[in-house]
């Protein structure tokens, strides 16, 4: 049974040969948009149980009727990368979670600091996003979405067994990524990045970041880079680092 091309997540538990009831807009998006028939196929995942194909039973005015008949791949060990991030305006925001989505991270953490400007964050928005990147990119689990934390919580319970990557944009000759994770390698197997806002952090968040034992602060060159430019480049080096 061949691989389907159409590809949905659905917040329940999977398994053979249980019915599935498409509604609303993923109702109208196969229906209109694909023009998808009984008997297609179409690959569904849970984040927990695996990635399942379904046939389609029935095409209604309300609701398409998919049935489990096979199960084709296992949930696998991810990478444990969390994302630190402060909010900013909501297209590079989208962006920022369909791209760290789409490159392994295991848990965001919205983060308000001195100079974030945008303090109000449309949770539903941004794990529609993580859905859509999960399905796009063909990962079988959904990154948890934290509830939005103060800087200085998250700094106090900050687990010391996993190391802080600190992009530091006002310090250029800080070590870059590749060169600080090949020094901390032996130390830390678990990662969290942090990236400021538009504005970077202040000078007293600085030195609050600087004093938490596991942070390694480096630098993404000499280049100033918008906080989504940023975020790619270093979830990106950090998983062409892991999985060298």
């Amino acid at each position: 049974m061949k691989k389907s091309k159409t590809r949905l997540y659905f917040d329940k538990k999977l398994s053979i040969n249980i019915m599935i009831y498409i509604k609303e807009k993923q109702h109208h998006f196969l229906k209109n948009v694909l023009r998808i028939k009984v008997e297609d196929l179409i690959t569904v995942f849970d984040g927990v149980t695996g990635e399942w194909i379904t046939e389609v039973i029935s095409i209604n005015r309300d609701n398409i009727v998919l049935q489990i008949k096979k199960k084709i791949s296992e949930i696998k060990e991810e990478t444990d990368l969390w994302l630190i991030f402060s909010p900013i305006k909501l297209f590079r925001m989208n962006i920022t979670i369909q791209k760290a989505t789409e490159l392994g991270v295991s848990q965001f953490f919205p983060c308000i600091t001195q100079n974030t400007n945008q303090s109000k964050i449309n949770m539903r928005n941004l794990y529609m996003n993580i859905v859509e990147a999960a399905e796009q990119s063909e990962r079988l689990t959904l990154p948890k979405l934290n509830e939005v934390v103060n800087l200085n919580n998250l700094l106090r319970d900050f687990p010391k067994d996993r190391g802080l990557i600190f992009c530091n944009e006002n310090d250029k000759n800080l070590p870059s990524i590749f060169k600080a994770l090949e020094n901390k390698s032996s130390i830390f197997n678990k990662w969290a990045i942090l990236i400021g806002p538009e504005g970077g952090f202040s000078e007293t968040e600085t030195k609050e970041i600087l004093s938490i034992s596991s942070s390694i602060p480096v630098s993404l060159g000499k280049r100033i880079l918008r906080s989504d430019t940023a975020t790619t480049a270093a979830l990106f080096a950090v998983q062409s680092f892991i999985e060298k």
